[in-house]
């Protein structure tokens, strides 16, 4: 009966989102206290269950995504991402477009959330197709798949940190796992699916034809190292772990700087330096751009929160042994098994980040099994959360105006190349597996 009431809930919590439109964060809310008052649970814990999933939850992860997300504000906002993408064009040259798009959305998704992301390479991919007369969608495509890719799969963002802290993965190894997985996957779904998409075109508009002018931007490398440096750290404190004494000093400091909270805040201050204090900018500018940052952010860490909510109400009712049981019965491995929820709630739902959320209270009584590496189930349900885009995604309305393109033409575009990375990021996760054992 309690995996019945959890059901119900779920699809309420669906109906909530797409049907009457009601803000996730609310209807998280709304939907644990429900669950909890089913569930038995007394009237006067439900409110202390979700107090605590809420401060669990933003404890765990507001250094990280907040300042991850200033850290992409300012890559932006300084005219770092834009360096980033005019010196691939330069390295990659006319011949090998579609891979400099590809390397550009890599490295500039990486730091900056998908929205901001989209919204500042649409004017480069419509500059590139003004120049050099290429279908658009051929553009766009290798340029939105890593952004994709890596919104969905690789911390700091906000789904993926969200499901490290969960599963209690480590969030360097995780990141090194989703690089090995994101780079093939982007390759297929960005410029090898985009030559199939050659027949598609659209009319370009006027007010993106680029300008001449490119105004005082930082260097190259300087940009890129800035906008890679969380990923060069946690790389590094992940690989140099082994090779640390097991006590003294040196394991202290190692512990401390490896944390990816102060990866990402010395991150940040390097930023701060580099493309803010060097470039000329004021502090108070650099500080307005950081607060913006914060706004951009605010809703995706309640909505987290709410999520978090209602996984506390599971875990206080006893409902998670009872799932954990059900799905230990099923004859499934547990990363597909996360993969499809995923998938399944991400369909319904449309987002990316509630998918994963929500897929993460429903798989967490597996997480404790000896088969299943927390860092691989945080890319497997990342991977599933992408399945499918369509009609009750903003995602997909994003893609469809900004290239005017018809229904049709992006069901068959935006839709099949998120399927792609969806498909792509499983099987990789399945075979890594089967290698790291």
């Amino acid at each position: 009966m309690s995996i019945l009431i959890i059901f119900l809930c779920i699809a309420l919590l669906v109906l909530l989102i797409t049907q009457f439109k009601v803000n996730a964060f609310l209807s998280f809310l709304l939907i644990s206290i429900i669950a909890g008052l089913l569930l038995g649970i007394d009237p006067n814990q439900i409110t202390s269950s979700i107090q605590k999933g809420i401060g669990d939850m933003l404890g765990s992860l507001v250094i990280v995504i907040v300042a991850g997300a200033m850290l992409g504000k300012l890559v932006a906002e300084s005219g770092g991402a834009q360096r980033i993408a005019s010196g691939m064009m330069q390295l990659f040259g006319e011949r090998y477009i579609q891979w400099a798009m590809l390397a550009t959305g890599f490295i500039i998704g990486l730091p900056l959330f998908y929205n901001v992301g989209f919204v500042l390479v649409v004017p480069l991919i419509f500059s590139v197709v003004y120049r050099y007369r290429f279908p658009i969608v051929t553009i766009a495509i290798p340029m939105l798949a890593p952004l994709s890719v890596t919104h969905g799969f690789l911390p700091p963002h906000p789904a993926p940190t969200y499901l490290v802290a969960q599963f209690g993965a480590d969030m360097g190894t995780t990141l090194l796992y989703g690089i090995l997985i994101a780079i093939p996957t982007s390759i297929v779904a960005g410029p090898l699916f985009a030559r199939t998409l050659r027949r598609i075109n659209a009319d370009l508009p006027k007010t993106f034809q680029p300008s001449s002018v490119e105004g005082k931007l930082p260097g190259l490398w300087i940009s890129v190292v800035t906008a890679l440096l969380p990923v060069f750290l946690l790389a590094a404190t992940t690989i140099g772990k082994p090779m640390i004494p097991d006590e003294g000093i040196f394991k202290s400091v190692f512990v401390f700087i490896s944390n990816p909270d102060m990866v990402l805040l010395i991150s940040l201050a390097f930023a701060t330096y580099t493309l803010g204090l060097r470039m000329g900018m004021p502090v108070n500018k650099i500080m307005t751009i950081y607060g913006e940052a914060v706004k951009d952010i605010a809703m995706i860490l309640l909505i987290m929160s709410g999520a978090g909510a209602l996984k506390q109400i599971l875990m206080d009712s006893g409902v998670s042994d009872e799932i954990g049981v059900m799905l230990s019965g099923m004859d499934v491995h547990p990363l597909f098994l996360g993969w499809a929820i995923a998938c399944v709630i991400r369909v319904c739902v449309g987002s990316a980040t509630v998918a994963g959320l929500t897929a993460a209270g429903i798989i967490m009584p597996l997480m404790g099994r000896p088969d299943v590496n927390p860092n691989l189930m945080v890319l497997a349900i990342g991977a599933g959360s992408l399945m499918f885009s369509h009609v009750n995604d903003g995602g997909f309305w994003l893609f469809k105006e900004y290239f005017n393109l018809s229904i049709k033409d992006t069901f068959r575009s935006w839709t099949v190349m998120e399927t792609i990375v969806a498909v792509f990021g499983i099987i990789g996760v399945m075979i890594l597996n089967t290698i790291i054992g």
